[in-house]
């Protein structure tokens, strides 16, 4: 999912098997549980290269078919691209590249009539591991109303109130 010459040699073949190219779809992913700390380089540019290079180069060999035709490119993105979770340092830096990707390109190519926007879904039960009992304190404190886990997790401003605290997505 990271080939560039494989992708954009799956996109030219698409567009000449069926005369055009209307919608391009972005939707593989990976993602590697750990913090920065504890990320390998290698975890690190493997989940870059398939959540973030992969649609860099679909969009790039698409975006001449889809401008002939008007078409559009949806990127699956995720929630943890827009807010993070812990223990998700890579998948929270990858998809956050892809939100800024997917408006980079909308601004770039939306005057060209090709629509590009993204979805980003949540998982209502995270599968990934909670690397810490201070972390679980956390993810059960942000369980409880706003309003007291707002200094319980996180010193610093929160983008979400402008106050000090983490809100999480889940719950709040």
């Amino acid at each position: 999912m990271s080939d560039e010459s494989s992708i954009t040699a799956l996109i030219a073949s698409v567009a000449e098997e069926y005369g055009r190219l209307d919608v391009l779809v972005n939707n593989a992913g990976t993602g590697v549980a750990g913090t920065v700390e504890h990320t390998d380089t290698r975890a690190w540019r493997h989940v870059f290269a398939v959540d973030v290079d992969g649609v860099f180069f679909a969009s790039r060999a698409a975006l001449p078919h889809l401008r002939r035709v008007g078409g559009c490119i949806v990127n699956v993105g995720s929630v943890s691209g827009l807010g993070a979770d812990w223990g998700l340092a890579a998948y929270n830096a990858a998809k956050g590249a892809l939100v800024n990707l997917t408006n980079a390109v909308a601004l770039d190519h939306g005057h060209e009539g090709v629509r590009v926007n993204a979805v980003h879904p949540a998982s209502p039960a995270p599968r990934w591991p909670r690397p810490s009992s201070t972390t679980r304190t956390c993810t059960q404190r942000l369980q409880r109303p706003t309003t007291h886990v707002l200094n319980d997790c996180h010193s610093g401003p929160s983008r979400f109130s402008g106050e000090g605290g983490r809100e999480g997505r889940r719950g709040v």
